[in-house]
């Protein structure tokens, strides 16, 4: 019992009890209620709202799932109550009062849209048309007094104390620990992707409020999107200043989070919205120029090719610069400095999670059960993603030649294009197969190579649906599993029980496939100084990917990981200076540190 390991990566900790194998079984309960969706409608060709028990499933599904969770994560800190509350200050206090005015104000609209009754002229009734009448003072006074409440509580917190990581209390405070407040923000959040994804009209009356706000940037009405949107940049914006106060002593932390805030803020929110009003295009298509394929499937998408064909030079622009994008600039960047340049630097999913999850980072799973299952799912979803562009782009481009600026595709261009990348990816797969030894390289080679048959096979006999499903049918079906389910109502629904990085690290492709990159072809490490590591923890306990990090610092090992996506909060939460970010040549990054720390001392290695 002595030698019994009970810390964080544990061999105590890895051990699942009867109550955590019911959790994974309840999850996956919910899972299979929305492959019953996919089965029978998704593949149909229906939505949600066209099924007889489309929309109880959706709800029952994802209940099931949150229940899982709780059965399998078992959290001890249940209670309502928080020694966060006893340990604020009144500053802190008021900031959070101020912040949760806000919060109100932005509930009762969106409640009013879900309760309304149009038939009666009740409360909700009655509210709404307040908020409408009244929605530039309503709007500006839900998103000001949440703004000022952030930037209060942040000073609060930060203004008079030392320049230094403060993680203070976080696991007695029941927001942060996975305890009432958590789930409480759980369920709220999921409750919100579910409407935005398929009950939209529910949403009609938060929709209304952001109304000034879409007319001021589209010169339109807002919709939905436009609305999640507005919400998410703001999150960064204001989330990220409170980071960049808290990590305001690490220069690293400070350049990347004023990285994702100007990525989000001008990329992926103002920009866009610019060149929709200043460029003429015939039709839409996204104008994000950091939504980088596989992450952004819309790409693929007949609609927005058409549009992108239509458009004269922004058109040509943008889809080039997808493809230039995928090939070119995301295997050299990641060769050179590691997927962090996207995932911590640029991403928009990134950047919500490092600001708006800073608070859950540390209830990422470090079991080993969570690795394998996040290695399984993370290349599924690679998988999944590689037959739906080929099943949607074969169709497609066979029946027609498409002329897009100076270029046009012919079938046969297409055909050798796509075999070119496929039998590429598919050698490079093997080969590092065999110089690592590795099994999934193997079966990475051999998908692809069954693609690119399938792709042969209907280039020379003209079959349009080479995987034996209809294309829109598995574009759907990607479309509701993966963008909305996944990557939506799981990724971010799910911060307060499962961690910031669920999304990330689970089911992003984008990361998957520059993963594969850091992990067999790049320059980046983390390299470990075991001969200053005290076993404190920190290291594990803030990864947000679960990566077991004190483990090989312990060792002298350099941390070479698909899943790390270069945050660096392992290095800034260390209070020895072991952990260091490191580009360097890619001979000896496997190697171990020559000093091998023992209880007898340093000896070396041999």
């Amino acid at each position: 019992m002595a030698n019994t390991n009970y810390s964080l990566a544990g061999a105590e900790t890895q051990k699942l009890s009867v109550l955590n194998k019911v959790g994974i079984a309840v999850f996956i309960l919910g899972v299979v209620g929305l492959l019953e969706i996919v089965w029978t409608g998704t593949l149909d060709g229906k939505g949600v709202k066209d099924l007889k028990y489309g929309e109880p499933i959706i709800l029952l599904s994802f209940t099931l799932m949150l229940i899982g969770i709780y059965l399998f994560m078992k959290k001890q800190f249940a209670s309502l109550r928080s020694i966060h509350f006893k340990t604020t200050n009144l500053t802190q206090k008021l900031g959070l009062v101020i912040g949760a005015s806000g919060f109100i104000i932005m509930g009762l609209a969106w409640l009013s849209g879900a309760m309304v009754n149009p038939k009666k002229q009740d409360f909700w009734y009655q509210m709404m048309e307040y908020f409408a009448a009244n929605d530039i003072l309503m709007l500006w006074l839900s998103m000001g007094l949440m703004g000022a409440g952030i930037l209060i509580y942040t000073y609060g917190t930060y203004a008079k104390h030392t320049a230094g990581i403060k993680n203070n209390h976080v696991w007695f405070n029941s927001l942060s620990n996975g305890g009432i407040l958590g789930w409480v923000a759980a369920i709220v959040l999921t409750l919100f992707y579910v409407q935005l994804y398929w009950f939209s009209d529910s949403l009609t009356g938060l929709v209304r409020l952001f109304d000034p706000l879409a007319y001021l940037f589209t010169g339109k009405a807002a919709s939905q999107w436009f609305v999640y949107g507005s919400v998410y940049t703001f999150l960064i914006l204001f989330l990220g200043f409170k980071f960049i106060i808290k990590y305001r002593h690490n220069r690293y932390q400070l350049i990347r989070t004023i990285s994702v805030i100007f990525f989000q803020l001008v990329f992926a929110y103002s920009l866009p919205y610019i060149l929709e009003a200043f460029v003429e295009t015939q039709g839409y298509f996204g104008k994000d120029m950091k939504n980088v394929w596989p992450l952004n499937y819309y790409f693929v998408e007949s609609g927005q090719l058409n549009a992108m064909s239509k458009s004269g030079f922004s058109g040509t622009f943008f889809f080039f610069w997808g493809i230039i994008l995928f090939l070119i600039a995301t295997p050299v960047l990641t060769y050179y400095v590691g997927k962090r340049w996207y995932c911590s630097w640029v991403c928009g999913c990134g950047g919500l999670a490092e600001t708006a999850g800073d608070s859950f980072r540390q209830l990422s799973s470090k079991k080993e059960s969570a690795w394998k299952i996040e290695r399984w799912v993370v290349h599924s979803v690679m998988v999944f993603v590689l037959i739906m562009t080929v099943a949607a782009l074969w169709p497609y481009f066979s029946g027609k030649e498409y002329v897009i600026g100076f270029a046009t595709i012919t079938k046969t261009s297409f055909y050798i294009f796509i075999s070119l990348i496929l039998v590429g990816f598919g050698l490079g797969f093997y080969f590092l197969s065999r110089k690592f030894n590795n099994k999934l390289l193997l079966i990475a080679a051999i998908i692809t190579g069954i693609v690119f048959i399938l792709l042969s096979v209907g280039y020379f006999t003209g079959i349009k649906d080479i995987f034996f499903l209809e294309s829109k049918a598995i574009k759907k079906t990607y479309g509701f599993l993966v963008g909305a389910a996944f990557a939506g109502v799981i990724g971010v629904g799910f911060y307060p029980v499962l961690g910031n990085r669920v999304w990330c690290r689970f089911g992003c492709p984008m990361a998957g496939y520059m993963g594969l990159f850091q992990r067999f072809k790049s320059r980046f490490r983390i390299t470990t100084n075991g001969s200053q590591c005290i076993s404190c923890g920190n290291c594990s306990t803030y990864c947000e990917q679960g990566i077991d990090v004190r483990a090989y610092a312990q060792k002298g090992e350099n941390i070479v990981r698909a899943s790390c996506v270069g945050c660096g909060i392992c290095s800034a939460v260390c209070p020895r200076g072991v952990l260091k970010l490191e580009n360097g040549p890619e001979e000896g990054r496997f190697e171990p540190n020559p000093l091998e720390v023992t209880k007898d001392g340093e000896k070396l290695r041999m």
